[in-house]
C-alpha cells in the first residue's frame, strides 16, 4: 500500500487557500444613524471644548475621597459585577469552542481484540477451537473545509459576541459606580437634612422657653405657648422618617458593596460643599457616546447577527470534509510497529441537501430579520442614549438657575425672620407671624440642600450617559473620566 501523493496534498493545500479567502454572507459596516446627529449636544456650553483632561477615574470630579474609597470596593466586591465577569469566562470558552470547529480534529484510538470460533476438520470430523488476537493503533482525523466561511462566520459571531460579554461587564461596572456614588450623595443630603431639622428644634426649643417665659410674666396669651409647642413638636416627629430613609439607604449601600446589611448614626456635613463640584466644560461633542459600553455592546451584538446571516447562507451550500487515519495493525504486538503493518485511509467527501422543503433558505431568511431587528435596537440605543445626554444637560441648566433663585429665596426668608423676630420681642407683632417666618426660613434651607443635590445627582447622570468623563479615548477599560 502507497503513501498519499504530492498532488493529493497539494489539492488539499489548493483547497484551504481557497476557503480562507472566501467568505459568504454580508461584511460588517457601522450603519449610519437613522436621525442627523449634530455635532454638539444642544443644552450643552456654547464655548468650544479643548479635550485636554485624562480619561481615567471620572468621580474623582467631586473631590471626595469617602467617594473614591467607596468606588474601589465596589468595584472589587460587587456582585453583579462578578456575574457578569463570569459570564465573559464562559463566553471566551464558547468562542474556543466555535474557533476549533475550523481546525483538523485528531484523536488516538487502540485497540486490541480476541477472536474465538471453532473450526471442524473434514477429514476427521474433529472440532478445534481457534483463539487469535489482533492489535492495532492509529491517528484518526477529519476536517471540514470551509469553502464558503461558514466556520469563519461563526467564529466571528462568537468573537462579536465575546465582544458583548466585555462592553456588558462594562456596562454594569458603571452602572453599579453610578448607582454607588448616587446613594452616597442622597445619604449625605439626609444627613444634612437632619442636621438642619436637629438645629430647627434646638431653635423652636428656645423660642418655645421664650415665649413660656413671656406668659409667666403676662406678656404673651396662651395660644402663643401652644403654637410653640405644637411648632416643636411637629419638628420633632419629622426625625424618624429621616433616620429610617437613611438606614435604608446604608443598607443598599452595603448590599452594592458586597457587605452585610448595616447602618450608623448620621455624620456631621459641611455647609459649604457644593462649590468644590467643578462645572461642566463648554462644547462637549457628540461622538462622545461612540465609547459608551452600552452601545459598544449593541455594535457587538449587530455584528454578532450579521456574522450569523453568513453562517445561515453558507449553510446553504454543501459541505466538504477530509477524514483519515494512519497507524498500524498486526496480530502480534511485537511487530506492531514494523513497517509491514502499517495503514492508512484518506477520503474526500460532501455533502448538499437536495430537498429540504426550504428550510435553509428559510434560515437565511430569519437570520436576515434579526439582523435587522438588531440594527433597530442599536439604532434605539443610539437616540436614547442621545436622550440621556440631553436630558442631563437640560436638568442640569434648569437646576443650576432654580439654585440661584432658591439662593436669592433664602436670602429673604432670613431678613424676614430676623425681622419678626425683633418685632415680636418689642410687642410690635404677634407670634403667629414669628412662627410663619421661621417655617418658611427652614422651608428654603432645605429647599437649598435639596437642590443641591439634584445638581451632584445630575453630574452623575452626566457622566453615565456619556459613558465617563469629557476627553475622548480609544481604551475601552477606561469606567469614567477625571475632570
Amino acid at each position: 500500500m502507497t503513501r498519499p501523493t504530492v498532488s493529493l496534498f497539494t489539492i488539499v493545500a489548493a483547497f484551504l487557500l481557497i476557503s480562507a479567502c472566501m467568505r459568504l454572507g454580508p461584511d460588517y459596516q457601522r450603519p449610519d444613524p437613522s436621525v442627523k446627529v449634530p455635532d454638539t449636544f444642544q443644552h450643552a456650553p456654547e464655548a468650544a471644548l479643548e479635550l485636554t483632561y485624562p480619561e481615567d477615574r471620572w468621580w474623582q470630579v467631586f473631590g471626595d475621597t469617602e467617594i473614591d474609597l467607596l468606588v474601589n470596593e465596589v468595584l472589587k466586591n460587587n456582585l453583579d459585577i462578578k456575574k457578569a465577569a463570569a459570564r465573559i469566562l464562559e463566553v471566551r470558552s464558547q468562542f474556543v469552542q466555535t474557533r476549533a470547529e475550523r481546525f483538523p480534529e485528531l484523536g488516538l484510538e487502540a485497540r486490541r481484540k480476541r477472536q474465538s470460533q471453532t473450526v471442524t476438520s473434514s477429514l476427521t470430523g474433529t472440532s478445534y477451537r481457534l483463539t487469535a488476537d489482533s492489535y492495532a493503533l492509529s491517528l484518526p482525523a477529519t476536517f471540514e473545509w470551509d469553502l464558503w466561511g461558514r466556520l469563519a462566520r461563526a467564529e466571528e459571531a462568537a468573537r462579536a459576541n465575546l465582544l458583548y460579554a466585555q462592553e456588558n461587564r462594562r456596562t454594569v461596572a458603571q452602572t453599579v459606580v453610578a448607582e454607588t456614588i448616587s446613594l452616597y450623595l442622597q445619604m449625605e443630603s439626609l444627613e444634612r437634612r437632619i442636621q438642619l431639622l436637629q438645629k430647627t428644634i434646638e431653635n423652636f426649643e428656645k423660642n418655645t422657653e421664650l415665649v413660656e417665659a413671656r406668659y409667666t410674666h403676662g406678656l404673651t396669651p396662651v395660644l402663643d405657648v401652644r403654637q410653640a409647642r405644637r411648632l416643636l413638636a411637629q419638628a420633632e416627629s419629622g426625625l424618624p422618617p429621616l433616620y429610617q430613609t437613611l438606614g435604608v439607604l446604608q443598607q443598599k449601600m452595603s448590599v452594592l458593596l458586597g457587605r452585610y446589611p448595616r447602618t450608623r448614626p448620621p455624620r456631621n456635613q459641611p455647609e459649604d460643599y457644593f462649590n468644590n463640584l467643578a462645572p461642566v466644560p463648554p462644547g462637549l461633542p457628540s461622538d462622545l457616546l461612540l465609547r459608551r459600553p452600552d452601545i459598544r455592546a449593541a455594535e457587538s451584538q449587530l455584528k454578532a447577527l450579521n456574522a450569523l446571516v453568513g453562517v445561515a447562507k453558507a449553510s446553504r451550500f454543501p459541505r466538504i470534509s477530509l477524514t483519515g487515519s494512519f497507524g498500524y495493525s498486526s496480530e502480534q504486538l511485537n511487530d506492531l510497529f514494523n513497517p509491514k503493518s502499517e495503514l492508512w485511509n484518506l477520503a474526500l467527501g460532501a455533502v448538499q441537501p437536495l430537498f429540504d422543503a426550504g428550510k435553509l433558505k428559510a434560515g437565511q431568511k430569519a437570520a436576515q430579520a434579526r439582523y435587522a431587528q438588531g440594527l433597530t435596537d442599536y439604532a434605539k440605543a443610539v437616540l436614547g442614549a442621545f436622550s440621556e445626554v440631553e436630558e442631563a444637560l437640560l436638568t442640569r441648566r434648569q437646576q443650576l438657575q432654580r439654585r440661584r433663585r432658591v439662593l436669592n429665596f433664602l436670602a429673604e426668608a432670613r431678613a424676614t425672620r430676623q425681622v419678626a423676630q425683633n418685632r415680636y420681642r418689642r410687642g410690635l407683632a404677634d407670634y403667629l407671624s414669628f412662627l410663619d417666618a421661621q417655617r418658611v426660613e427652614f422651608n428654603a434651607e432645605e429647599s437649598l440642600i435639596l437642590v443641591d443635590f439634584s445638581i451632584l445627582n445630575n453630574r452623575v447622570a452626566l457622566h453615565r450617559s456619556l459613558g465617563g468623563g469629557w476627553a475622548h479615548t480609544d481604551n475601552p477599560e477606561m469606567l469614567g473620566a477625571d475632570q
